[in-house]
């Protein structure tokens, strides 16, 4: 997988059907989610698609597998695991996701339907984060 800003200075680039062909190109480019993996546990609440996203932990680090019923909305979700992919736990949950996000300016590039789950991302990716990190300490 790419870095954030990787991505990011390629969609600098890019106008319109473009990055919209981008965002279709990184949710390609994600791990396979086995479709078992693919539970209520793991859907994100207040998609206009199904999203699932699934915490994988090995030596301290996060492994994120995600997956979407729509093709852009999987772009934007691999946009997010960008953002966090193979970082240790206890940084996951503390990284400013939504402002490592900001360059893409999403708000205004996609229609309000295609971002309106951003936030739950983020925030279901944060909720995985901080529990592996509290599990981690804790051992």
């Amino acid at each position: 997988m790419r870095t954030l800003s990787d991505i990011a200075e390629e969609y600098e680039f890019l106008e319109g059907d473009e990055r919209y062909r981008l965002l279709i190109e990184l949710g390609r480019d994600l791990d396979p989610m086995p479709d078992p993996l693919k539970t209520d546990a793991t859907l994100v609440r207040g998609c206009s698609a199904s999203v699932w996203v699934y915490p994988t932990e090995n030596s301290g680090k996060l492994h994120f597998l995600a997956d979407s019923n729509a093709a852009i909305t999987k772009g934007i979700v691999a946009l997010v695991i960008a953002a966090v992919q193979d970082r240790p736990a206890r940084e996951v949950a503390a990284l400013d996701i939504a402002g490592a996000l900001a360059p893409f300016d999403l708000s205004n590039q996609l229609s309000s339907n295609r971002t309106q789950g951003v936030p739950n991302m983020i925030a279901l990716v944060h909720e995985h984060a901080a529990r592996i990190a509290a599990d981690t300490a804790s051992a």
